[in-house]
């Protein structure tokens, strides 16, 4: 096979590195291959352990003067925006192939002050197809993105004068959920209206369209929040835009013979756990009920089990019990495994300190399951993002 150690250069890659690119000098994983392979114009992708190399392909420096992915990173990551999303293995398609096609067929981050689609200081419009509260239903939709106004709006016709919705930045989370949209393209928009949370479920044929309206959106999040926390480091402004669910799935809760769908997604220093309906044709646009978790501290906390003398006919046998300050939640899985999943996902966001404004906006009281009295989780004095909720919209069994 050639001399191939010579290709053993630094290298930061999280997931099985047994692919290269022999034109890039940079070993991939499996997962990036495949996108690297559907670029042949910029990446001709070999295997390490079943294909030939020769001297040529060995000594990469003969074919380009950028070899290894320090010095290739070093090169084509050298302007990234603060606020651009640089995915990893585990992130969909399109975000992935989007930021190898940013970083090597347009190299959009070579240069410094380079004029972007997302750029700092743009407003953004467009059409992006949006399912219907109703009837399901994609729809085109013209959608503006102010970052002088610090909001996001959508009009139901193209020559609407007012829109449809009018959403402030700073309470807008967006996430890419294909599986639960059902198109590879598929992006959740979530928002706080009246204290609750909506559901905006949108796609784009272009999967570069939707990922800049996504880096859009964090664009004007990230100068926002600077102007909002003047003495914040980027880096703290970064790890306050955007985030990934970070646990969904079905749960049984006490109550009606329903089986509910979560999901928990980490923001800013707390958590924020909402739940969306399944399966993944079908999104719901509001939550039946919210609950604000806290800290262990604060008396919260998650077990695993059921009270001891807990009745009800559950058809999923492995429990676990949210307890708040004022009841104890129960819940059942289906296996064991996300029975323990979820205990971890929760106790990651118990673990977590609650924040000032958290303690004087008195969220501690605040609930609003079906089961139980009115109220709200949220944190509305609260900084963007540092409210922790439990959504849940409830499928019933068939």
């Amino acid at each position: 096979h050639g001399n191939l150690p010579l290709l053993v250069i630094p290298f930061f890659i999280l997931s099985d590195p047994d692919w290269a690119s022999s034109t890039l000098g940079v070993f991939i994983c499996l997962s990036c291959s495949g996108i690297h392979r559907n670029i042949p114009s910029i990446s001709k992708v070999k295997s390490l352990k079943m294909d030939h190399w020769d001297d040529a392909q060995v000594q990469v420096r003969s074919l380009s003067p950028l070899h290894g992915n320090a010095v290739t990173k070093a090169t084509y990551e050298a302007h990234i925006p603060i606020y651009y999303y640089q995915p990893n293995y585990n992130d969909c398609q399109v975000l992935r192939e989007q930021w190898i096609r940013a970083k090597y067929e347009r190299k959009e981050f070579t240069e410094p002050g380079k004029q972007l689609p997302y750029s700092d200081g743009k407003s953004r419009e467009g059409i992006l197809w949006k399912r219907g509260r109703d009837n399901g239903q994609f729809l085109p939709r013209k959608f503006l993105l102010s970052e002088r106004e610090g909001c996001l709006k959508y009009f139901t016709k193209q020559d609407a004068k007012e829109p449809k919705i009018n959403v402030k930045i700073d309470v807008i989370n967006a996430t890419f959920q294909p599986v639960k949209i059902g198109n590879p393209n598929g992006l959740q928009i979530t928002y706080l209206k009246d204290n609750k949370t909506r559901n905006i479920f949108v796609y784009h044929e272009s999967g570069k369209e939707v990922v800049d309206w996504f880096n859009a959106i964090r664009s004007v999040q990230f100068h926002y929040l600077k102007v909002a926390f003047p003495i914040a480091s980027d880096n703290e402004i970064k790890n306050r835009l955007t985030r990934n669910f970070l646990k969904e799935g079905y749960m049984e809760k006490t109550g009606p013979k329903v089986h509910c769908y979560y999901s928990l997604v980490l923001l800013g220093n707390s958590g924020f756990c909402k739940s969306l309906s399944f399966p993944p044709d079908v999104q719901d646009a509001f939550a039946k009920g919210e609950v604000f978790v806290g800290s262990r501290e604060n008396g919260y906390s998650v077990q695993k089990g059921l009270p001891s003398g807990t009745q009800g006919n559950f058809s999923w046998h492995y429990g676990l019990t949210i307890a708040t300050p004022d009841r104890e939640y129960l819940f059942t899985c289906e296996t064991e495994t996300d029975q323990l999943d979820w205990i971890a996902a929760f106790t990651s966001v118990i673990n977590q300190a609650m924040t000032p404004q958290e303690y004087a906006s008195k969220c501690l009281d605040a609930v609003s399951f079906p089961s139980c009295h009115s109220g709200s989780g949220y944190c509305p004095n609260a900084p963007p993002f540092s409210f922790t909720t439990v959504e849940a919209y409830f499928k019933f069994k068939s």
